[in-house]
């Protein structure tokens, strides 16, 4: 499971982010890639803007189910 004490800090203020466990797989950007880009330094992914409609959040939440380590994070609403 995700810590948001761990996310990292070019993650979009919100309810979801990605934490220090990401280890650059494409899990989440192949099932929601406008979501979860390459960082700069290209070590890891990150929330570039968090979802707004129902379609958008559906894609996060199932690339949150389906990261192999656990480092997408959900806040619930914030």
């Amino acid at each position: 499971m995700a810590d948001k004490t761990r996310k990292f800090s070019d993650n979009a203020p919100g309810r979801y982010y990605v934490d220090r466990d990401c280890v650059l797989c494409t899990t989440c950007f192949e099932l929601a890639g406008d979501f979860f880009p390459v960082s700069r330094d290209e070590s890891h992914r990150f929330v570039v803007r968090q979802p707004n409609t129902p379609a958008e959040i559906a894609k996060v939440e199932s690339a949150v189910a389906g990261c192999p380590m656990g480092a997408i994070g959900d806040d619930g609403d914030t």
